[in-house]
């Protein structure tokens, strides 16, 4: 059969935009409250201070700035600590399917198709609003795509496993014209009074329409050369609440939906992905300086540097593996999307690149490109 493409990329940008400055204040204001309120608990060793940030360790930290909000309400306010959201009902979608199909909309353009070209929706993240029925479908009934369509999750890898089962869907015979969508919103799993976290995640969602070759009219086409899978089991990253939560008899203090041991992550984890890269580079027959470019997963600006440069063997510049985490923060699975909806123009007939996500699990997706 002939050649598989991505064909058309699309970005959804929500509308609220959170500074760093804005998460310290309200930090600061809430640990102050809280060191206050527990005074004689903390001077006699029973509870630990909650500690004040600052701006400068969040960027120093992580390489973030800022950060998209679908809701900002309530995140900001020290009485509340949570996007302050309303509650939908069965007739309205929810917030994902809603971001999900405004990304859909620009990679459908982009790649010069209708909705009823499609034949497959896979709507992937690292966190569902809702268990059943998938969103997936809903996007699928929202555009007015055929076929069919499912959710799917590997956290931080989602994108890419999911771009390649549209790969594999294609070459097995079982669709023709794939749209994947990663719909990433993950301010509400924050606890804002979390010094190490709470500036970690903003919200986006990205699109990608993928199908064979003889079928891609768009100017723009990056050829799947070859994927790459690896999963290997990991706590460091995780989420522990549940559906099951309320069959408790107490739950956890903590209210956060993530959890994450940074140190050990950075350490346990950067050695598979480089790994991973490095075979994969080499069952194409490429060398790293074939590479134009790769797009890496968008989780910290240190992880993300020493990546680039064990794979290069000197310090990278920019383009050699762009970074949108000042503006955008951790986006999930969607990060390395991003990184490649924004900085893939530039490239001509012949140009290749690495995309690659990596996260919980663990989970590493690499997909190698060329532009056609």
């Amino acid at each position: 059969m002939s050649s598989i493409v991505i064909s058309g990329t699309g970005l959804f940008t929500p509308p609220h935009k959170i500074s760093n400055q804005e998460l310290v204040d309200v930090l600061n204001e809430y640990a102050d409250q809280f060191n206050e309120t527990h005074k004689t608990e903390i001077e006699t060793g029973h509870i630990e201070e909650k500690k004040r940030s600052s701006v400068e360790f969040i960027e120093k930290a992580s390489g973030i700035k800022s950060r998209y909000a679908m809701v900002k309400e309530g995140i900001t306010d020290v009485n509340v600590l949570h996007p302050k959201m309303k509650k939908y009902n069965a007739e309205e979608p929810p917030e994902m399917v809603l971001m999900a199909v405004e990304a859909a909309k620009e990679a459908l353009e982009k790649s010069g198709k209708k909705a009823e070209d499609i034949d497959l929706v896979i709507l992937g993240s690292s966190n569902m609003q809702r268990s059943y029925p998938a969103m997936s479908v809903e996007v699928q009934q929202i555009l007015g795509a055929s076929g069919f369509a499912f959710d799917m999750n590997v956290a931080c890898s989602t994108a890419t496993f999911a771009i390649i089962n549209a790969y594999n869907s294609i070459k097995a015979g079982s669709a023709t014209c794939v749209l994947v969508v990663n719909p990433e919103f993950t301010t509400p799993q924050l606890d804002y009074t979390n010094r190490d976290s709470h500036f970690i995640f903003g919200d986006v969602a990205t699109a990608m329409v993928i199908e064979s070759m003889e079928t891609a009219t768009s100017k723009q086409q990056f050829k799947i050369v070859a994927t790459d899978q690896i999963t290997k089991f990991s706590n460091n990253i995780r989420c522990s609440h549940s559906y099951v939560d309320h069959c408790y008899d107490e739950l956890p203090a903590d209210n956060s939906y993530f959890f994450q041991e940074g140190r050990k992550v950075f350490k346990e984890l950067l050695p598979i992905v480089t790994n991973t890269i490095t075979d994969h580079l080499n069952k194409n027959g490429w060398s790293v300086t074939d590479v134009k470019r790769m797009w890496l997963h968008q989780a910290n600006i240190n992880m993300n540097l020493f990546a680039a440069k064990k794979l290069l063997g000197r310090e990278p510049e920019f383009l050699d593996a762009p970074l949108i985490l000042d503006e955008y923060a951790n986006t999930a699975s969607a990060g390395s999307i991003v990184a490649f909806h924004k900085y893939s123009d530039d490239f001509s007939v012949g140009d290749k690149g690495i995309l690659c996500s990596f996260g919980a699990g663990y989970s590493v997706g690499c997909i190698s490109l060329e532009r056609i």
